[in-house]
């Protein structure tokens, strides 16, 4: 279908959309009570699961063709990622996994719901604490530095080297080096996630930079605007599609960085620790209700950084191109 074609004319696809989805939510609820029960499962059910499989990549196949409003990849996704529950609920039941291994989405859920404020606290020691401070000091250094190294290009050639350095350094082995230093509490992994974040927000500052045009450079050379007009004007708004991707990127190496440096020593909180924790114990759905938590923030905040860059960059191509 081209892309020029009217929202009204599309209909017909939606139609059959929605058609495959009543379909498949009726198997939903035939296999839910199979799935359900102690029976073996035989062939006819397996059959009837592939069926159900092959019905539900139509419909995504549906809406991902549809045109004409913006909500149309959200319920894409949606649907999509409710089809993995589904199916994860159902062959874990049906195969009878052990919970060690994978415990079926219900079982997350239920867990998710019984240590809730367990969790919120989790969540205000690992992200509110350090992976928000951390990520504001990280990205704010890597920018600094990246207009200091522009200012002045001497420093390209002695400080560029050095800042490299930071993004070979493993997490591992710096991990347990901050603890030393700043202590067991969320001081040492924001110290961490400044590390993590530091060199990609330098080196996307120093790219985004240098994409301004010649031609419009020149013309503010000739206009004799200064250096700072220069950068205001022209060359910051051309690197903000890089300062953001540098700023999306970073709120998720933050937030695994920070995962990982609570396995190296943290007090009673954190998502790290209760990951590390409960899996020695083997509850799992406890571990994988902390890696829901964690997963959930990782993508909220890539959302709201998307939604950000879209309202701050809606001038530049490759924000207009997304629309």
């Amino acid at each position: 279908m081209s892309a020029h074609t009217p929202a009204h004319t599309q209909r017909p696809g939606l139609a059959g959309a929605w058609n495959i989805a009543a379909l498949g939510l009726a198997l939903y609820f035939l296999f839910s009570s199979l799935a359900a029960t102690d029976t073996p499962k035989d062939a006819p059910f397996w059959a009837a699961t592939g069926t159900l499989a092959v019905l539900a990549v139509l419909g995504i196949q549906r809406l991902a063709a549809l045109e004409g409003s913006k909500w149309y990849p959200l319920l894409t996704a949606a649907v999509f990622g409710l089809w993995i529950l589904y199916f994860w609920q159902l062959l874990t039941v049906a195969l009878d996994v052990p919970r060690v291994l994978l415990p079926a989405p219900w079982l997350i859920a239920v867990s998710l719901q019984e240590h809730l404020p367990v969790l919120g606290g989790d969540f205000v020691q690992t992200v509110v604490k350090a992976v928000v401070v951390g990520w504001l000091l990280g990205c704010g250094l890597g920018f600094g530095v990246a207009l200091a190294i522009d200012r002045m290009p001497f420093l390209q050639r002695g400080l560029l080297p050095i800042a490299s350095l930071t993004s070979t350094i493993p997490l591992v082995g710096v991990a347990p080096i901050a603890v030393m230093w700043f202590g067991f509490d969320w001081p040492s992994k924001a110290a961490v996630v400044v590390l993590m974040t530091f060199f990609p927000m330098l080196v996307s500052t120093l790219a985004g930079l240098k994409a301004a045009d010649r031609l419009e450079r020149e013309l503010m050379h000739s206009y004799a605007a200064s250096y700072g007009r220069t950068l205001w004007s022209l060359r910051l708004p051309s690197a903000l599609p890089f300062i953001f991707s540098a700023l999306k990127i970073n709120a998720t190496l933050a937030l695994i960085g920070a995962i990982v440096a609570e396995f190296f020593g943290s007090p009673t909180s954190g998502l790290g620790f209760r990951i590390s924790t409960e899996a020695t114990r083997m509850n799992m759905p406890l571990v994988w209700a902390a890696v829901t938590v964690s997963a959930v923030t990782g993508s909220v905040a890539y959302a709201l950084l998307a939604a950000w860059e879209r309202r701050a960059a809606f001038w530049h191509p490759s924000i207009r191109g997304k629309k």
